[in-house]
C-alpha cells in the first residue's frame, strides 16, 4: 500500500502523514487538536467495528486531508498510492459547489467507491456524533443524526456481503438512537 521503503507500518505512516497535514488545527471546540478525530475514526473502524483492515485505517486516518488541509490527491497518491488516494478523494467533499449540488455529488461517489470507504464513513459518522453529544449543541446533533442516516444508507448494500459493515451500521443505529 504506502510506496514507502522504510519498515514503518501504512497505518504510521498515515498517522505521521495525518498530523503533519492537519498541524495547528483544531475542532470546533477551539482546543481539541483536529488530529484527534483522525485518530478517533481510525480507533472506531478497529475497536468500535472490529474491522483490523490497513486500506481502512490507512483511510480513515487519512479522510479530512484533502478536504481540510492544503494536500491534495496527487500527494496522498505519491505517498500512498492511488487506492488510498482514492479513497480519501471520495470522502473528500468538493467545496466548490453549492451545498446542495456538493451533498448530492458527494453521496453519489461514496456509492461508487470502495465498500470499505462507506466503512470509514460510518466510523466518521459516529465520531462526529459522540463529538456533537459531548458539546450539548443540540442542532449539530440533529444534523450529525441526519449525516449518520445518510451514511447508513449508502453502507446498507454492503452489509449482505460484509459482517464488518453490519457491526457497524448496528454500531451507529444504537448510537444514534434509530430503529430503522
Amino acid at each position: 500500500m504506502a510506496r514507502r521503503k522504510d519498515p514503518v507500518h501504512p497505518f504510521q505512516a498515515a498517522a505521521n502523514f495525518a498530523a503533519v497535514a492537519h498541524h495547528h488545527q483544531y475542532r470546533k471546540d477551539g482546543y481539541t487538536p483536529y488530529f484527534a478525530h483522525c485518530v478517533r475514526v481510525a480507533l472506531v473502524v478497529t475497536e468500535v467495528f472490529g474491522f483490523h483492515d490497513s486500506f481502512a485505517v490507512c483511510a480513515a486516518l487519512l479522510h479530512d486531508t484533502i478536504e481540510d488541509t492544503t494536500t491534495d490527491y496527487d500527494d496522498v497518491e505519491e505517498e500512498f498510492g492511488k487506492p488510498v488516494a482514492d479513497a480519501v478523494s471520495a470522502l473528500t467533499k468538493n467545496m466548490l459547489l453549492p451545498e446542495r449540488t456538493r451533498e448530492k455529488e458527494y453521496d453519489a461517489r461514496l456509492a461508487r467507491a470502495d465498500w470499505r470507504v462507506r466503512l470509514v464513513k460510518l466510523a466518521d459518522a459516529y465520531d462526529n456524533y459522540i463529538d456533537a453529544v459531548h458539546r450539548a449543541d443540540a442542532s449539530k446533533k440533529d444534523s450529525r443524526r441526519e449525516k449518520a442516516l445518510r451514511a447508513i444508507a449508502l453502507a446498507q448494500k454492503d452489509a449482505a456481503r460484509h459482517p464488518e459493515t453490519r457491526r457497524a451500521i448496528a454500531a451507529l443505529k444504537k448510537l444514534i438512537g434509530s430503529k430503522r
